[in-house]
């Protein structure tokens, strides 16, 4: 009987060298007259792992990692083919203990699975939801949607089910379903492993959107810098597309929707919804002003549904396994799971996904292992480059958009980046503002030219220039950012800069001045 080993195929395993070790490993399968097969699967989130080989067997998957290409023949001379045991040995996949603590919903599949593969996603729960759905009114897809809880997890948090009642409910010769899928945060992941590891949840999130809202079209926009992405969604919206998934009869209900993979040149700003709808449009990404909100005048002018993948890849499941089963995970009015992401100076690199209401604490010294370095951490950096630097004083506030509101952060799109005692963070506050300046769309004054003056502010502060003064003049320059940008570019860098002043005034300081040797 032919074994199966699993090389995943994501990003940041090909980062590691993954290929290299798949074809060492089929080099050496045909050299040895081995019965087995590779399957290139997405990752199961574990980056200080990876590449993370796994190998099937009769008590279930056996993982090794982290493992390069020269630990091929070691582990073959082991027994890797019946998961015996070897130094990189990691024991049975679902016992570590970083993954067997999560709650997996949206990511259930995510490294398990053969990603272009549709036996295997119908095999492992795939298209339940979608099937549920065409047999059903829109309106009770929609109110399905609205009553499990689920919110944007692009950043925003806006509820889902409100956004799809208003397109469902707007008039228009044709609606569109747009998926956000330019995920610009530093430190974040998720959407991608998703595409990488998973596109065929994807592809159904969208296709019941359609089907909701009276949308036969959809786009996924995503970014340049993502060509396994782009790769792997487009061979699975052909695939999908042949199967009857897509087409003018979804799953051959007569309701028609359709979708396409459009490649955005990696603009930050493309990030903000209407800045992205006007690039899908072929015109410059620059914000546009609301009203009229996309929902009602959105792609061409036409009612569009603008989600972020997790968002659209989280309905599958609410739609198989009803609202109530959905809305039961999380605390507060943050219903369900968010697939945190861990990055920076971290022991465990990687993607939890876990029901809402875990504290910061938690998840850095806990699940994320604390600093790589092993030197205490200074600050977390929740919501990617726009979010707040929260201190271990803050450590115990959960894991929940209301609760990181009433603290003056945001989750985002729920990317943590970890910083040990050495971190300025008068020079995190500065990058803060020069990345919002180089990112600018330019179409507002206050975030065109309030990140540039931040940039000389806070450069004048580092200085030992009139420190208190220019400290004050900041804090006026976020507060006219805040409440005078646009959209949320110029609106949340004053996240980062007001907390690295309020939480760690010592690193504002001007310098003691050294008084000359004698």
């Amino acid at each position: 009987m032919s074994v199966t080993l699993y090389v995943p195929k994501d990003a940041a395993a090909l980062a590691l060298g993954a290929d290299k070790v798949a074809a060492t490993l089929a080099a050496e399968i045909e050299a040895r007259g081995l019965d087995a097969r590779i399957v290139r699967n997405g990752s199961r989130g574990m980056h200080w792992l990876e590449p993370l080989v796994e190998v099937a067997t009769e008590t279930g998957r056996i993982a090794y990692g982290p493992v390069k290409a020269s630990d091929v023949a070691s582990l073959l001379d082991a027994g890797l083919l019946t998961g015996s045991a070897h130094a990189l040995c990691l024991g049975p996949t679902d016992e570590i203990p970083f993954l067997k603590r999560q709650t997996r919903l949206t990511f259930a599949r995510c490294g398990v699975i053969d990603p272009l593969s549709l036996d295997d996603y119908r095999a492992h729960g795939g298209l339940k939801g979608l099937e549920n759905a065409v047999s059903l009114p829109p309106a009770e897809i929609v109110q399905q949607v609205t009553d499990s809880g689920l919110r944007g997890r692009g950043g925003a948090g806006f509820p889902t089910g409100i956004k799809w009642k208003t397109v469902m409910e707007a008039a228009g010769p044709q609606k569109y379903i747009v998926c956000n899928a330019d995920e610009g945060d530093s430190g974040t992941f998720a959407d991608r492993m998703i595409m990488e590891g998973d596109p065929f949840v994807l592809i159904e999130g969208m296709a019941i959107a359609g089907i909701a809202t009276g949308a036969t079209r959809g786009y996924v926009y995503t970014r340049s810098e993502y060509p396994h992405a782009i790769a792997a969604m487009r061979a699975a919206v052909g695939i999908a597309r042949a199967a009857g998934m897509l087409g003018p009869s979804v799953l051959g209900s007569g309701k028609a929707f359709d979708m396409e993979i459009r490649v955005g040149a990696g603009a930050y700003v493309c990030g903000e919804e209407t800045s992205l709808l006007n690039s899908l449009e072929g015109k410059r990404g620059v914000v546009r002003a609301k009203p009229p909100l996309p929902a009602l005048q959105g792609f061409l002018g036409r009612p569009t549904v603008v989600n972020n993948v997790i968002s659209l890849a989280s309905v599958p499941i609410i739609m198989d396994r009803g609202a109530a089963y959905y809305r039961d995970f999380g605390m507060g009015r943050s219903r369900g799971t968010i697939p945190i992401q861990i990055a920076g100076n971290v022991k465990h690199g990687g993607l939890y996904e876990t029901a809402f209401g875990l504290t910061l604490g938690e998840i850095i010294d806990d699940i994320a292992g604390g600093t790589a370095t092993g030197r205490p951490v200074k600050a977390v950096q929740v919501g990617g480059p726009l979010g707040a630097y929260f201190p271990r004083a803050l450590f115990d506030t959960p894991f929940d958009y209301e609760a990181f509101a009433a603290r003056d952060g945001l989750i985002g799109h729920a990317g943590i980046t970890v910083f040990d005692d050495s971190a300025d963070m008068l020079k995190q506050a500065r990058f803060a503002m020069e990345f919002c300046a180089v990112e600018s769309c330019g179409k507002c004054t206050p975030c065109r030219i309030g990140s540039t003056r931040g940039v000389e502010t806070a450069d004048r502060i580092a200085r030992g220039i009139e420190p208190e003064k220019n400290k004050a003049l900041l804090a006026d320059l976020c507060n006219t950012m805040k409440f005078g940008s646009l959209c949320a570019l110029g609106g949340f860098t004053p996240y980062p800069v007001m907390s690295a002043m309020t939480h760690f005034p010592d690193d504002f300081a001007p310098a003691p001045v050294r008084e000359a040797a004698e």
